[in-house]
C-alpha cells in the first residue's frame, strides 16, 4: 500500500482537484523538490520540507510542519500546529487534529544525535487523531479508527478502534462515516453493518 501511495504521488496521477494548481499561502515555505497535488491548499506559515509527497486536495492548515519525505495520500485534512517529522506516512483521507503530535525517537536526548534511528509511522486511510493527541513512533493506526482528543497512543490501533486514555486503549468501535457503533454494530449515519471478527477486530459486512 506504502509503495502505491508513492508511486501514485510520483506519476502525478489526478485525484479529483484535478484541473485545479495547489494554493499556497504566501507566508508558507515551500523547499523544493516536493510534490504536492492538484487542490491542496497550504495556509499560513506552514513549512513543507524537501522531498515531501503531499497529495491531491489536501487541507495544511495554519503552522504545519511537513518533515522531509513524509508521504501525504488524497483529501487529508491536517489542523493547525501539527508537525509531520521525518518517517510519518498518511494514506488518503486522514484527519489530524489541531496540535496532534508526532514523533520519530522513542528515547530522545538532546545530547545524542539519534537520527538513524528514526521509527516510521504509518496512518491508514480514514483515520482520525484528535486534538492534542500523542502518537509514538513506530506504531500504524488502522483504517478508519479515530483517537480521541488528548490520547497517548503507546501500540498499533486496530482498523475501525475507538481508543482513549494514556495509554490509549480501546474503547468502542466507530464507523466509515466517524460514528461510535452501538451493540448492534449499525452506523446510525450510513446504516451500514459490521461484525466482530476476532477480539479485537472488527469489519463491514458485504
Amino acid at each position: 500500500m506504502l509503495a502505491q501511495l508513492v508511486s501514485r504521488l510520483r506519476s502525478g496521477r489526478p485525484g479529483r482537484g484535478t484541473g485545479r494548481a495547489p494554493q499556497i499561502h504566501p507566508s508558507a515555505y515551500v523547499d523544493p523538490p516536493v510534490e504536492i497535488g492538484a487542490g491542496t491548499r497550504i495556509w499560513h506559515f506552514c513549512h513543507v520540507l524537501p522531498h515531501a509527497r503531499i497529495g491531491c486536495d489536501c487541507v495544511l492548515g495554519q503552522n504545519v510542519m511537513v518533515g522531509s519525505g513524509v508521504v501525504i495520500g488524497d483529501r487529508c485534512k491536517i489542523q493547525n500546529n501539527v508537525s509531520l517529522y521525518t518517517g510519518v506516512t498518511l494514506e488518503d483521507g486522514v484527519f489530524c487534529g489541531p496540535s496532534c503530535v508526532f514523533t520519530n525517537v522513542v528515547n530522545p536526548r538532546a545530547e545524542i544525535e539519534r537520527k538513524t534511528e528514526f521509527r516510521a509511522t504509518l496512518v491508514r486511510r480514514g483515520a482520525t487523531i484528535g486534538a492534542n493527541a500523542t502518537i509514538v513512533c513506530g506504531v500504524e493506526l488502522g483504517a478508519y479508527c479515530f483517537v480521541a482528543a488528548g490520547a497517548v497512543v503507546t501500540r498499533p490501533v486496530a482498523a475501525h478502534a475507538l481508543v482513549a486514555g494514556v495509554p490509549a486503549r480501546r474503547i468502542g468501535w466507530m464507523s466509515h462515516a466517524g460514528l461510535r457503533l452501538g451493540p448492534d454494530l449499525v452506523c446510525p449515519f450510513e446504516g451500514r453493518r459490521y461484525r466482530e471478527t476476532g477480539p479485537d477486530r472488527l469489519e463491514a459486512v458485504p
